[in-house]
């Protein structure tokens, strides 16, 4: 009991500085006054000025926020419809497929589902004509095609667990499949399906080798950016970027558990 007293501290601070460590000297080195990153030369937001002016970053970022949102949303739709029809109809033909078809770009090597879709893309362009070259369109479609399978898990697992008895208390009082799929099932899993869509979004907006394979002129994402402006080096710039999304994701995170903790007050009071 002595021992776990100290170790179990200990290992938890070595832990949490491994982890965060790099993001505090990202956030510190971003109000460096020297171009090199890893020379420290006073405090100064030049870099953030710079960041305004930059005609890449910027632009790029917007882009990925589009990309993710969008393909997010796909993958929210056909991930939930895909969860609905395993959890939901126990046996149908091809059931078998389609589970390991979910499971597959779970596993699958980013630079294994890049190549493949980037064959499917000069297939069909020379097939049907559709998609005409690459670029956003079939980032999305791209996007869309992995984030699926990550959503299809989530909702699924929040779906496994759901009281039948709700739906079927619900019909018995009249309501058709449809108004009980949205007035009850809906709003129960809407948790997973919150979820579901942030974990799109963050992959979708955090991808950068299936990106490589599908994008075209003039649709570089900004992970795509980021990495060709590192090869020369860590432009301050970057930092500047990183540390404000850092700022919005942490902002977003300490507003969440503010209002869950109000939540939880709430339910406990009434």
């Amino acid at each position: 009991m002595g021992r776990n007293r100290w170790f179990l501290p200990l290992a938890a601070s070595v832990g949490f500085l491994f982890l965060y460590a790099p993001i505090i000297s990202l956030v510190i080195f971003s109000f460096n006054a020297n171009r090199l990153v890893t020379v420290w030369s006073g405090f100064s937001t030049q870099a953030y000025a710079d960041l305004w002016a930059d005609p890449q970053l910027l632009p790029a970022t917007w882009l990925s926020l589009q990309i993710a949102a969008v393909s997010a949303t796909i993958a929210l739709v056909l991930g939930t419809l895909c969860a609905v029809a395993l959890v939901r109809f126990r046996r149908f033909r091809g059931k078998t497929v389609l589970q390991a078809t979910v499971s597959a770009p779970l596993v699958m090597p980013d630079v294994i589902t890049g190549i493949a879709l980037l064959l499917l893309f000069v297939t069909m362009q020379s097939l049907i004509g559709w998609p005409q070259g690459r670029g956003v369109l079939t980032i999305i479609l791209a996007h869309s095609t992995f984030c699926t399978a990550y959503v299809t898990v989530v909702v699924q697992s929040r779906l496994a667990d759901f009281d039948m008895s709700l739906e079927e208390a619900a019909m018995d009082l009249g309501a058709s499949p449809v108004r009980v799929f949205f007035d009850i099932t809906l709003p129960i899993i809407a948790p997973a399906l919150v979820s579901g869509w942030l974990l799109a979004f963050t992959l979708s907006l955090d991808d950068l080798v299936i990106a490589s394979f599908v994008s075209g002129p003039g649709s570089s994402t900004l992970p795509m950016i980021i990495f060709s402006k590192v090869r020369l080096g860590v432009a301050p710039e970057v930092n500047a970027l990183a540390t404000i999304i850092i700022g919005v994701v942490a902002s977003g995170v300490v507003l969440a558990t503010i209002y869950g903790l109000r939540q939880s007050a709430r339910e406990k009071q009434a």
